[in-house]
Parts: structure tokens; C-alpha cells; sequence
């Protein structure tokens, strides 16, 4: 493996440490054996407060291609299974099942404005599928990097059969590791596995819905996950995914309307995004004390500081094509708005530019927002700069973030 051999994208100019040591360890990485050894994304890890779990998985399988599983109970949790197909990333929605249940990931929403005001809900991290997983733990342990050990793993409530890391300084997110071959069945070992009646109920409504609006057959799975972070951040955020896992980096746009900048990572492996999701990181290009200085925009900055590092949102791939004289994208949009779900503004972008996209309101479950995105021919981009500093300024707008000070 090679993981250097790939062509860099964007305008955004790293500092000489980012560039010595985005060389320096991905040719560790691959010399060490990780790069083979370490493949795509397996799962999604979420986490919910308690009694929101079975409203989410109602809002996901409207919005999203995901089916309801399984779930599997445990002291302190409920944790459902959602599927497409071993092609496409699980997700996995945790539920809290006492509101007053304290946790290291409870405390990571604790200490920041918004963020603590849904104290059980994040993003977690992935599940990365890899082929030797008592050989990449050792490795990676011989790195510095650090995982919890099989006590924690089991207070936690986190399946057993998972090498899980110590949360990020720089994004919060743990990442975790699978062993399992191609074709093998994604197995988690938690608690005890039940099909509730009331998650299966709220599933079926939400697919029956899908089909009465015709947009079941539209949506596609995950195409990228967006994670913000401080603006000192940016590079050793990137740089220690790009550890963890066996992505590289496609490159940085700086998105100057907006003062920040989108840095994209992907796999090596050269699968489709529907199969390991592209990593996307974005930060703030100076930070938060010196705007009433250069009266410059911070959606991305204020963010962070109002919910803490963490993922901003999750981008899903729509079908190319029209459905009753509509861009299949404004389809979707103009179905799920019906339902009273809203959308941070219209759709943006246009076929001549490759793509068009658009952000949801944060969900009142997880925060999360969800991304859709429509790609024309052979457009095999992310966004368009012009896109990107639209989609910010709107969510930078979103209720909380801008016009809230803490």
C-alpha cells in the first residue's frame, strides 16, 4: 500500500509540521502493515437521552435507507441496530435508560452550553472493520495511542467483542474497532438481543411512509461524515484520524465568506462512499477571540464552543435523476418537508456545477443534521465552495448557535 500516491485537492495551505508529519506516519502506517489491516467503516455509534430512542429511529428510517434490526438490552442501555446491508455502515442508537445515569460521554456534552442541555446525546464515533484485531490494538498501542481495557469496555456497555479508544482530545469521538472478514456477519457482543413491538411499529410506520411518498427507491446510504472542530485543532484532529484509521487526505478548501475551511479525508482502499463514508473536518480559520477584532463571520467556531467538538452532521447521497419534473433531491426535500420536518434553506447548487444540497434542522434527538446530496454524472466532489459557505452561514443561523450567547 501506498497511501501517499493520491492526488491532493483544495486551496488551503498546512502548516510545514502538517505536511512532514501527514508523510511521516502514513509512511508508518503502511511500512507497520496497519494500511492493509484496518478497513472500511462498520457502524455509527449515537447516543440518546433517555425515551428518545424509538422518535429517532422513526425520524431515521423516513430520512435515511436504514431498516430496524435488532436490539440489544443491557443494564443501563437500550441499543437498536440499524441496517441497509453489509455494503453500508450500521447504525447504532443508544439509549439512556435513566436520565440521571453518569458517563464519560455524558460528561463530554456537560461543560458546553448547548451541548449539556441534551447531556446523553452525541455522535460517538465508528466501528472500523479490520482483519487482525489483536495484532492493529498492539500496534496502534506501541503508537501511544489508547484504548479502554475489557473492564471499561463492559461498564460502559459497549459490546465486548470491540477494541474501543479513549475519546479524542480533538473531536471527542472514540473509534473503535471490529475484527471480520468480507461477507461475514457484523456481530456486536452486547446484552440481550430482542426485536421490541413499539421500535418495530414506529420502524414500519416510518418505510410505510417512505413508499406513500414515493421516496423510499431515492435516498442513498452515508456519503460523508462532517466533524467540527476548534480552529488550533484542525490539523492534529486530522492527522490522528489518518492514525486511527486507513483513510488519506484528499484535501482542504478554504471557504473564506465564512472564515473556515473543509478538509476531506477517504478511504485507500478506493471503496465507494456508501461503503466507508469520507471524513470531513471543518474549523474555524483563527479563533473566537480575535472576531470583534477582524470582524470576521465564526459559524463553525461557535458551534464548537456552544456544543463542544463533535459531528455536525451526516450526508446522504441521493439519486441522480428527475421524479414528476423535479430534481430527485427537491423530491425528497419538498416530501419530508410535508412531514414537518424542516430544512435549514432551499436547495443550492445546480446541475452545471455537478451538484445540488441541502441541510436539515439539527434533530431534536441526537443534534445531528442530515445532509442531502445530489451528484450529476461524473461529479465525484464533496460541494462547491460556493455551496459550502451557503450551507455554513445557514446553519450558522440555526437557532442557538448564532444569536445565543452564553
Amino acid at each position: 500500500m501506498n497511501s501517499l500516491q493520491f492526488d491532493r485537492h483544495g486551496d488551503k495551505e498546512n502548516s510545514p509540521f502538517f505536511e512532514e508529519y501527514l508523510q511521516r506516519l502514513l509512511e508508518e502506517r503502511d511500512r507497520l502493515g496497519l494500511t492493509e489491516m484496518v478497513h472500511d467503516i462498520d457502524a455509527l455509534m449515537i447516543t440518546v437521552d433517555p425515551d428518545h430512542s424509538i422518535s429517532y429511529i422513526a425520524e431515521l428510517c423516513l430520512m435515511t435507507p436504514y431498516h430496524y434490526l435488532v436490539t440489544l438490552e443491557s443494564e443501563s442501555h437500550w441499543t437498536h441496530i440499524l441496517r441497509i446491508d453489509l455494503n453500508s455502515p450500521d447504525l447504532i442508537v443508544r439509549e439512556v435508560k435513566d436520565p440521571n445515569f453518569r458517563g464519560i460521554f455524558r460528561a463530554l456534552n456537560e461543560i458546553y452550553p448547548v451541548g449539556s442541555q441534551k447531556p446523553n446525546s452525541r455522535y460517538m464515533g465508528e466501528i472500523i472493520r479490520v482483519t487482525n484485531l489483536h495484532e492493529v490494538e498492539k500496534i496502534q498501542q506501541a503508537r501511544e495511542f489508547r484504548f479502554f481495557n475489557q473492564n471499561d469496555v463492559r461498564k460502559l456497555e459497549l459490546p465486548g467483542n470491540l477494541a474501543i479508544s479513549k475519546p479524542s482530545p480533538y473531536t471527542h469521538n472514540i473509534v473503535a474497532y471490529l475484527e471480520r472478514n468480507p461477507g461475514d456477519l457484523r456481530v456486536y457482543a452486547l446484552g440481550m438481543s430482542t426485536i421490541r413491538n413499539d421500535v418495530q411499529a414506529a420502524y414500519e410506520g416510518a418505510k410505510q411512509l417512505q413508499v406513500d411518498l414515493r421516496i423510499d427507491d431515492l435516498i442513498l446510504p452515508v456519503d460523508h461524515l462532517a466533524t467540527r472542530v476548534y480552529s488550533q485543532n484542525r490539523e492534529v484532529a486530522i492527522l490522528e484520524y489518518l492514525s486511527w484509521s486507513s483513510y488519506y487526505f484528499w484535501g482542504a478548501y478554504n471557504i473564506w465568506d465564512q472564515n473556515s475551511s473543509t478538509n476531506v479525508t477517504k478511504s485507500v482502499h478506493q471503496v465507494p462512499e456508501s461503503k466507508s463514508p469520507a471524513k470531513v473536518f471543518t474549523a474555524n480559520n483563527t479563533p473566537y477571540f480575535v472576531n470583534h477584532l477582524e470582524k470576521l463571520p465564526s459559524p463553525t467556531e461557535t458551534f464548537v464552543r456552544n456544543y463542544g467538538p463533535r459531528l455536525h452532521h451526516m450526508a446522504l447521497a441521493v439519486k441522480d435523476g428527475e421524479r414528476d419534473g423535479l430534481e430527485n433531491i427537491e423530491f425528497v426535500v419538498n416530501a419530508i418537508t410535508q412531514q414537518g420536518k424542516g430544512f435549514l434553506l432551499d436547495v443550492i447548487g445546480s446541475k452545471e456545477q455537478g451538484l445540488k444540497q441541502i441541510f436539515s434542522n439539527a434533530s431534536e434527538h441526537s443534534s445531528l443534521i442530515i445532509e442531502y446530496v445530489q451528484r450529476y454524472g461524473s461529479f465525484d466532489g464533496f460541494f462547491t465552495k460556493e455551496n459550502v459557505a451557503a450551507l455554513t452561514e445557514a446553519a450558522g443561523a440555526e437557532e442557538g448557535v448564532k444569536n445565543t450567547h452564553f
